[in-house]
């Protein structure tokens, strides 16, 4: 292994075990989201011995994201930096939404809830004893918006239904 290191010409550096330099090298050479590869960048420039300001000129990035991944680079898990993915966690799948669309026809009755009809926080909860991780009451409404849903009951317009306001009016008349 050291002979294939040599032929590359890659220099020991400070950070990282040959291992791992030749890994985030090879990764470099692939196919990869821009904020994959400055992850890698910034790794192998530390290793460099570059510092963190330098870095962030060099590749554009705040000091944060710099401060990060030097520090994953000191502590020995640089060839672990996909084990961390980008942006946040896609939590909602389709099987949620289906959970999440019939739980909204069905009355949360038939799931031993005493009340008539569901919230935005009731279906949360409900939700989350059932897939582990529970959404806000506004990403719940929104994903409902979304399908097309309501937690809200639909009226129907007949006189039994109609509000006090128009059956006042009509009386007045």
């Amino acid at each position: 292994m050291e002979a294939e290191i040599k032929d590359l010409n890659i220099p020991n550096g400070q950070l990282l075990t040959p291992f791992q330099r030749q890994l985030l090298l090879k990764n470099l050479t692939e196919d990869l989201p821009e904020l994959y590869r400055q992850r890698i960048q910034i790794m192998l420039l530390a290793d460099e011995g570059k510092s963190q300001t330098n870095i962030c000129r060099t590749l554009g990035c705040c000091h944060a994201t710099a401060r990060h991944w030097i520090h994953i680079a000191r502590s020995g898990m640089a060839h672990q930096w996909q084990t961390s993915p980008i942006g946040r966690p896609k939590a909602v799948n389709e099987e949620y939404l289906e959970r999440l669309k019939t739980l909204v026809s069905d009355s949360p009755r038939n799931y031993g809830y005493g009340f008539r009809r569901w919230t935005a926080n009731w279906l949360s909860k409900h939700l989350a004893k059932e897939f582990g991780f529970q959404l806000s009451d506004c990403h719940i409404k929104r994903l409902l918006k979304t399908m097309g849903l309501s937690t809200k009951s639909q009226l129907i317009s007949t006189p039994e239904n109609s509000s006090p306001l128009s059956q006042n009016s009509q009386l007045n008349t």
